[in-house]
């Protein structure tokens, strides 16, 4: 060989090594994994083309050949549950070893930031973590992505159940799992797939989303002109711009913070709300200034201000002089304010908000407003000024989030996982889809039929229905979440499915409910019903199964009324019904128990056609069976 032949050489040699394609599995197949018991386990992965791959699993022993494009699987035949094993998997001149594998329940937990929501935010959080020592649940993360494409392959790793891991789990796949754990001595794995402020759309497959009606497809018509990769290319130059603005905020430049600030021109808005429906959508830093005025002797006083939760972070300044700041939207913002900082008469407290997604501003009460002057309070709620300082919508820049196109979670989250052998999918979402609540009776059900194609079996599907949320309404009026509650228990009709009531554990004031431990025990005791053999077992609330006229009264009969119907009133008044004429005009209506019936009547209704009960955002609720599972909110309107 030449010297002039070595080069050309090394190049081909270069080539060859880097076109070999090496023995590796999806990160779903890892150490720790949880395979799923008494069913077909599907194995997957690549090698180089045409190689033949051997796999040994306890007395398994099985071979494949990877084909052209170096894919290949083994199906692993039902496997009892036990463990800890492990697994071989070889290639020609390759080996993969995965260790301390068990066997036992698999479930899929997906949807927005109710099922997003982690250990440590929960209630209790610090006792449930110290306790969590539970090896025989496991849990897998799927780390957020989106795609336009479907993918192969996604990123995460099995973690074992400890006080060290548990607090990043997903609060209700946790709490789910350690109910079934508790009940069965099985071990559980969770794999969770879920992201917040997200719809349906995103998370059904190209293919399902191609069969929902013409509707469906119009909102993303409206997001960019042309292919997905040319706006990605000019949107990531906005990006940079966008950014780079960040770190030279106009507000610190200018001082926006002291009192002396001109606000003149700034707009002004009611607090508390998300800023989206004043200044559409949009992140970014929002500078927002309210004055308070304090009696005469404030000025020596220490105290605090109360604003609630923000979304996403904030600093806080009283007169110029910074108090405070967090970052987070979960938490409640209590900052203390020194000696000598207040004043008499005027004061002026002055936020800078920054937003990184989803919604932006603060999403509180308005009585969790209030500036604490030793003991004395003034509320903050009601106008503020605000101005914009530097945001999205300025700098033409749109966030890419998985709501821009349909499938964009489906084809980077959920698609890798499919076919692994699961037993079954909880699901918590909706809140996102509540401003179209009709269109959620087809897009629901189509979502569930989509993933069970996908799977190629029925999986069982068990969902949370909405919880109770935002002001109590004096009046009955119609209402979005209601109507994606209904869409939620119309969807009931597909062969199984569940749904786990939660409108008496919610929170007015957020939209993430912390006793996500009654939320998880609610959807396990479902399976339990349903794919364990608790065949007597109470899941459900009652649930509406009749009416019938009986003068001006209507008499409301119930199935799953498990031991009985109990109210939690000691008058024994059932809260949260309404009644209407034919002209569907609601009022209000006393109701009690009458047996396992409910009696309903309104003093002002001679003929009453139409019912509902917890038929609002957040409804009265206290009608519950014995086994403590609250009633369904329904109406008897189509």
């Amino acid at each position: 060989m030449t010297l002039k032949q070595i080069p050309i050489f090394f190049v081909f040699f270069l080539q060859a090594f880097l076109l070999k394609a090496e023995l590796r599995l999806p990160a779903i197949f890892g150490d720790n994994m949880i395979l799923q018991r008494d069913s077909p386990i599907k194995l997957w992965g690549w090698a180089e083309k045409n190689e033949t791959i051997h796999v040994r699993f306890m007395q398994q022993k099985l071979k494949a050949q990877a084909d052209k494009n170096g894919q290949w699987s083994v199906t692993l035949a039902p496997t009892p549950y036990g463990g800890p094993y492990n697994m071989e998997i070889k290639g020609h001149s390759e080996q993969v070893s995965l260790k301390n594998i068990l066997v036992g329940e698999v479930w899929l937990a997906s949807g927005q930031s109710n099922m997003e929501w982690t250990v440590k935010n929960s209630n209790n959080a610090a006792n449930e973590i110290s306790i969590a020592d539970y090896p025989n649940i496991r849990a897998f993360n799927v780390e957020k992505s989106i795609s336009d494409v479907p993918k192969r392959e996604l990123k995460g790793k099995w973690a074992v159940c400890s006080p060290a891991t548990v607090r990043d789990f997903s609060a209700v796949g946790y709490f789910f799992s350690l109910k079934l754990y508790q009940e069965l001595g099985i071990p559980v794995g969770i794999i969770n797939a879920s992201w917040g402020g997200t719809g349906a759309e995103t998370w059904t497959s190209e293919s399902g989303f191609n069969k929902l009606p013409a509707h469906f497809k119009a909102p993303y018509q409206q997001h960019f002109d042309g292919s997905l990769q040319r706006f990605l290319k000019e949107n990531e130059l906005k990006k940079q711009n966008y950014l780079q603005a960040l770190t030279n905020d106009p507000g610190i430049a200018a001082k926006w913070y002291e009192n002396d600030t001109d606000i003149s021109a700034w707009g002004k808005m009611n607090i508390p709300q998300l800023w989206e429906s004043k200044l559409g959508d949009m992140d970014g830093i929002v500078w927002f200034k309210r004055r308070i005025y304090l009696p005469k002797g404030s000025a020596q006083k220490t105290g605090s201000v109360l604003l609630g939760t923000i979304d996403d972070d904030d600093v806080c300044w009283i007169n110029g002089v910074k108090i405070g700041e967090t970052t987070g939207y979960t938490s409640v913002r209590n900052y203390t304010i020194p000696k000598a900082v207040l004043k008499d008469g005027e004061n002026i407290i002055t936020l800078k908000i920054m937003d990184t997604g989803g919604g932006g501003g603060f999403y509180g009460n308005p009585t969790q407003l209030y500036l604490d002057v030793e003991g004395e309070k003034f509320p903050l709620d009601g106008d503020w000024n605000y101005k914009e300082a530097v945001t999205t919508q300025q700098h033409g820049y749109k966030e890419v989030s998985p709501n821009m196109l349909p499938s964009l979670l489906f084809n980077a989250m959920i698609n890798p996982l499919v076919p692994y052998t699961i037993r079954g999918v909880i699901w918590y979402q909706g809140e996102n889809n509540a401003g179209r609540a009709y269109d959620y009776r087809t897009l629901f059900p189509n979502l569930i039929a989509d993933w069970r194609s996908q799977w190629k079996t029925d999986l069982p599907f068990y969902w949370v229905q909405l919880a109770n949320y935002m002001a109590k309404e004096k009046s009955p009026e119609d209402s979005d979440w209601a109507k994606l509650r209904d869409a939620q228990t119309r969807t009931l009709r597909l062969a199984h499915t569940g749904q786990a009531v939660i409108t008496d554990i919610g929170e007015a004031d957020d939209i993430h409910p912390r006793n996500k431990q009654e939320v998880g025990r609610r959807l396990a005791l479902i399976a339990l019903a349903k794919n364990y053999g608790r065949k007597n077992l109470v899941y459900s609330g009652p649930t509406f199964k009749s009416m019938v006229k009986e003068g001006n009264k209507l008499i409301i009969s119930f199935d799953a009324i498990g031991g009985g119907l109990v109210v939690n009133n000691k008058y024994g008044y059932v809260e949260g019904f309404a009644l209407a004429g034919a002209d569907k005009k609601f009022v209000w209506a006393q109701a009690h128990i009458d047996g396992n019936r409910i009696v309903v009547q309104a003093d002002q209704l001679s003929s009453p056609v139409f019912v509902r009960y917890a038929w609002s955002n957040n409804p009265d609720v206290n009608l519950f069976n014995k086994e403590g599972l609250p009633a369904l909110p329904f109406s008897n309107e189509e």
